[in-house]
């Protein structure tokens, strides 16, 4: 990277910016040691910074002894400044873009020193991911690190350059807030001055971004903290980073064309990568074909049942069975039935819930083998593979159940085989619209409507005739994104009507008197001329993964918590002391230290 530095007492270049048209220069270079090598007679040294390597060469009888005896002082991560000539290496290193020069070093100052660092700090290290997190500042000296940070920073950036080209202004919005019972559990935050009250941190700052819609600003967007207090995994932290919208007198259509050019403009500019029109798909196709309301669509592999042509054989399992669906792996007849155990064994882990898998080899000769040989003749067998539309050497795959769990189920089975098949190109990126959500789900165990998206989200203008009658079958005006089987981001057209809104609160269990505590001050505001409105927010730190090619958004996160949401580095969370707990007026045992 090539930053202009204004010439100071510290460096006049950087260290990734000197190449052989700069010999003959004199210059003043400060890092970090990252390698010392004595051959006798001579030492190297290679000087690292932000932005790249630079190599130094002292030589007896040419360098000022003292910076001979300081140099062979120097560790690892020692800071030093130097000062000398551009000459041309004998010994290029194509590998590195200052490789075809070094400097000359006249005068060498040691900054500070360094104690031997826990980890090697290079792209390869020995260090475990528990003691890099512990030691984080140490990690970001790496560059696979640090240019994680860059590719976030520079999204950061086009975010903003998009959003502002097309009239968003940016509205920070409150960090402290009142606590809601629907979605996951707020962090609460105790007040002093009013003890016994409670702040929460914004789990999103939608009700904010709904109030500037009704004053007027029309076209809003925030990259905001947002807090969760749930169960940590590779894309979720307690504390993330969204790129918040919201649009007045607007519908569907619009906000999925905004933030598709949104995400197009994000892919070139940062990227280079071009991305074609976004298919649209239903909630309802995308769960009956690929078991997930984010479909990994970058290859098929699609789900079929097979229960009219399974069931009624006298196989008691599939007979008695709501679902039986099936997919069909290609070319994969000539797995091992040690490999077939295995991915039994995969189906029925905790996280996939199967109790067992039932499997069909397409042999070359057009016969079929089946682990239900006992059950299903030849001719039967044939029709599971044309209802399936598997061909010779194919293995048909079947997993049995209640439908809804047996559709995640069979759908995480297709994503473990495109994983074990390398179907998913890690170069490729296939976004799609997921639309026509259900606006509710049914709560067993509450005994209630819980709102799929949130309280807010507008029923589809066709079903909105059905919420007292058959409130279950309400689809909402609601769409996520999703590339590459990652959910990016989600929005939906909200509720701008009180009445609408008070309906919507009565079928999630609310009464009057809690609706108005909890959004009284929103349902107040609809009746000052709310406009039409809609939005949408992009998980920030997934979509920074998913561009960089990672898995987890800590990665991207200059501090993140490990997952058991500490962090080790700063030892948090962690006890207080019984004065801070007097002044908020709390009495928890066991809380202080």
């Amino acid at each position: 990277m090539v930053v202009k530095i204004n010439n100071n007492m510290f460096r006049t270049h950087n260290c990734g910016v000197l190449r052989i048209e700069d010999v003959g220069k004199e210059v003043v270079l400060s890092g970090w040691v990252q390698k010392v090598r004595d051959k006798g007679g001579m030492i190297w040294v290679d000087l690292r910074d932000r932005y790249g390597i630079t190599q130094l060469i002292f030589e007896e009888g040419k360098s000022d002894p003292a910076d001979l005896e300081r140099v062979k002082k120097l560790g690892r991560e020692y800071v030093v400044k130097v000062e000398g000539s551009v000459v041309e290496r004998i010994a290029k290193n194509e590998n590195i873009p200052t490789g075809h020069i070094e400097i000359t070093v006249k005068h060498l100052d040691i900054l500070n020193s360094s104690k031997v660092p826990p980890f090697i700090i290079e792209d390869q290290t020995d260090g475990g991911e528990d003691l890099r997190m512990k030691f984080r500042y140490l990690d970001l000296r790496r560059n696979v690190v640090r240019k994680n940070l860059e590719l976030r920073h520079k999204i950061n950036q086009s975010t903003r350059h998009y959003l502002d080209e097309h009239g968003f202004i940016e509205v920070e919005t409150p960090v402290l807030i009142k606590s809601t019972p629907e979605g996951a559990r707020d962090f609460v935050v105790p007040s002093r001055m009013n003890q016994g009250e409670f702040y929460a941190l914004p789990q999103s700052p939608q009700t904010f971004k709904q109030l500037l819609m009704v004053s007027g600003l029309d076209r809003y967007y925030q990259i905001v903290k947002c807090f969760r207090d749930e169960d940590l995994r590779a894309d979720r932290q307690p504390e993330f980073t969204q790129i918040d919208c919201e649009m007045s007198f607007v519908d569907r259509e619009q906000i999925l064309e905004t933030f598709e050019g949104l995400t197009k403009y994000l892919f070139r500019e940062t990227l280079g990568v071009s991305l074609e029109q976004f298919p649209r798909m239903s909630y309802q196709e995308a769960m009956e074909k690929y078991g997930s309301d984010k479909p990994d669509i970058r290859f098929e592999m699609h789900i079929a049942s097979i229960s009219e042509v399974a069931q009624g054989k006298g196989f008691n399992v599939f007979d008695q069975s709501e679902a039986i669906l099936a997919i069909v792996v290609p070319g994969a007849a000539e797995y091992s039935r040690k490999q077939i155990d295995q991915l039994t064994e995969w189906v029925r882990r905790p996280q996939i819930g199967a109790k067992g898998m039932v499997f069909v080899k397409c042999l070359p000769d057009g016969g079929y083998k089946s682990s239900v040989d006992k059950f299903y003749s030849q001719e039967d067998l044939k029709n599971w593979a044309q209802t399936t539309g598997a061909e010779s050497g194919d293995l048909i795959l079947v997993l049995s159940g209640p439908k809804d769990n047996t559709l995640k189920a069979i759908g995480e089975l297709r994503l473990e085989m495109g994983r074990r098949l390398n179907l998913m190109d890690a170069q490729g990126y296939r976004p799609l619209w997921v639309v026509d959500f259900p606006l509710l789900e049914w709560d067993d165990n509450a005994q209630r409507y819980h709102a799929m998206h949130h309280p807010f989200t507008s029923p589809s203008k066709e079903d909105r005739h059905l919420l007292d009658e058959d409130a279950g079958s309400v689809r909402a005006n609601a769409y996520d994104l999703v590339i590459n089987g990652v959910e990016i981001g989600g929005g939906s057209i909200r509720i701008h009507d009180r009445s609408l809104q008070q309906q919507m609160f009565r079928l999630l269990g609310f009464t009057e008197e809690e609706a108005a505590a909890q959004f009284g001050f929103l349902m107040q505001a609809f009746e000052y001329g709310a406009p039409p409105h809609g939005g949408i927010a992009f998980g920030f730190d997934r979509l920074c993964a998913l561009m960089g090619g990672s898995d987890s958004i800590r990665d991207y996160i200059a501090f993140p918590k490990n997952n058991a949401g500490r962090d080790v580095m700063i030892d948090s969370p962690s006890a207080i002391s019984k004065e801070q707990l007097d002044e908020l007026g709390l009495d928890i045992q066991g809380f202080t230290h």
